[in-house]
């Protein structure tokens, strides 16, 4: 598990998942975590991808094992995080890379490809919003005058136990499942994860939209509670989109579907680099 170490920024930590072919230099793909999560994440995605692709799942700073030495207030900012990105990029690989995020790191991985185009060669999103709506940051509230409110009186897991159940899977969902992913996110600095949501609050990232050039695949529940009604822009306003419904009401396909959505990145990406992926 490597650690990038910066002066004056914080320890980026990341996973590296590789089973290619050891005499090809083959391509690299990041998987960045979406708001509360981890590199852990992505596991399932592991097995589909790691054969053709150079797999690395970095760490938002301040969450997972990255480092929480900065200041809070100023420093959880979407340039930082593209900066961040770039940094990890640079380290693993001298060649552009495919990016995948999920969620809040789909609305990243928008922000990086319009910066640094150069640095990509496909954008995924899965399940990206173009900003969190009032109507979900008042769920995410949890009964409580804020958001914000509700992670620092309830703490980040059993904060995200309750959204768990109303926003990401159903409630007939395996409770081991759910314990668990609200394990992982519970192991997030509450302070770090106060700070992110005041970001998230009030980013917005529908203006980038028209400037993005990198080939884009979007994936999406039909039937999203978070995203729905953000669809329809993806595909109006970036060029060439080829846009994926998942049949799901649930947000966290990510990890419900991820067999579903690791094949499709697999397919765009590896058409992308015209190989392919059956043996």
């Amino acid at each position: 598990m490597p650690i990038l170490a910066r002066p004056g920024q914080p320890d980026l930590h990341y996973h590296i998942d590789d089973y290619t072919d050891p005499w090809k230099k083959a391509p690299t793909l990041i998987l960045q975590h979406g708001f509360g999560r981890s590199a852990e994440l992505w596991y399932r995605w592991v097995p589909y991808l790691s054969r053709h692709f150079r797999i690395v799942r970095p760490d938002i700073r301040g969450l997972g094992a990255s480092g929480r030495d900065f200041d809070l207030d100023s420093g959880m900012t979407v340039d930082n995080f593209v900066g961040d990105l770039v940094a990890i990029i640079n380290e693993v690989d001298d060649r552009p890379v495919h990016y995948c995020g999920e969620s809040l790191g789909g609305m990243i991985g928008v922000a990086l490809s319009v910066a640094h185009p150069e640095k990509l060669r496909t954008l995924s999103l899965i399940a990206a919003p173009l900003r969190i709506s009032q109507a979900t940051q008042k769920t995410f509230a949890c009964g409580r005058a804020s958001w914000q409110a509700a992670i620092q009186e309830m703490g980040t897991k059993a904060w995200a136990h309750e959204i768990n159940g109303s926003l990401r899977f159903s409630a007939e969902a395996d409770p081991g499942m759910q314990n668990w992913y609200a394990d992982m996110m519970g192991k997030t600095d509450r302070d770090s994860l106060v700070a992110l949501s005041r970001l998230a609050a009030r980013a917005d990232i529908e203006d980038l939209l028209p400037k993005i050039t990198t080939p884009t695949l979007g994936i999406y529940p039909t039937a999203g509670s978070i995203t729905g009604p953000d669809e329809q822009v993806f595909q109006d306003k970036v060029a060439h989109i080829k846009y994926v419904g998942l049949p799901s009401k649930y947000h966290a396909i990510q990890f419900l579907m991820a067999r579903a959505c690791a094949e499709e990145v697999l397919h765009f990406a590896s058409q992308h680099d015209g190989f392919s992926t059956h043996e």
